[in-house]
């Protein structure tokens, strides 16, 4: 897969790499948050799953004072979010570039399990990121650049890290798929692929030309 020259970097205080397709490489809706809350751990100001969409912007404030005024959402110790890419599709690369980049904030640095979907039903695991901001390799599990995932899961470690904490768990400020087709991209290309149908008629087409022009020329050489 080629980088288009108009590849930008893009991260946060913490770190960050470039993206081919610039921010809308970013996941852009929350399926589903399942906090893993302890003694009100995280804090509900550290509950907005809405911050961990869109371009990185963590600024290093981790004691929010409210959801709005957060830029990471808190998994609590062994809790979960879902997220969905809807312009663009996460692929592989076809080598053992990052494909995927997970950005994780705070000073706890604090392991996630990331398991990757086409249709959120299907899922398929891809290790985990170790903290702060992280990228994986698809590749190394099987897929390649004819591969498209919408969904990514991502699952704090409870094994890892503090588990007493107002932002307990993985903090997560975004997820950017840095390999990956957008949808502008992919009706190009199947436009530019004829149907099946379209084929058998181009088939036919061209087989009826052919059996024209073998009849006239055998008229034209038959003997009067």
């Amino acid at each position: 897969m080629t980088v288009p020259a108009y590849a930008v970097f893009i991260g946060n205080i913490q770190g960050g790499t470039d993206f081919p397709n610039g921010a809308i490489s970013f996941a852009d809706a929350v399926v589903s948050y399942s906090p893993a809350i302890i003694n009100g751990e995280p804090t509900e100001s550290h509950r907005g799953a809405f911050n961990a969409l869109g371009v990185p912007d963590y600024t290093g404030v981790q004691n929010c004072l409210s959801q709005t005024g957060c830029t990471f959402v808190s998994l609590g110790s062994g809790g979960s979010i879902l997220l969905r890419f809807d312009d663009n599709k996460l692929t592989g690369s076809g080598d053992n570039k990052f494909d995927l980049w997970v950005f994780e904030v705070g000073d706890d640095i604090e392991d996630t399990f990331v398991d990757i979907s086409p249709d959120g039903v299907t899922w398929h695991s891809v290790g985990k990121v170790f903290g702060s901001t992280a990228g994986i390799d698809i590749d190394a599990f099987g897929f390649g650049i004819g591969d498209q995932f919408s969904f990514v899961r991502l699952t704090d470690d409870p094994n890892q890290g503090d588990q007493d904490s107002y932002t307990v768990g993985a903090d997560i400020d975004a997820v950017g798929a840095i390999f990956t087709v957008s949808n502008i991209q992919q009706s190009v290309i199947q436009q530019s692929v004829p149907e099946p149908g379209s084929l058998e008629l181009t088939g036919f087409g061209l087989l009826a030309l052919l059996i024209g022009l073998s009849r006239r020329v055998t008229r034209k050489l038959a003997p009067v």
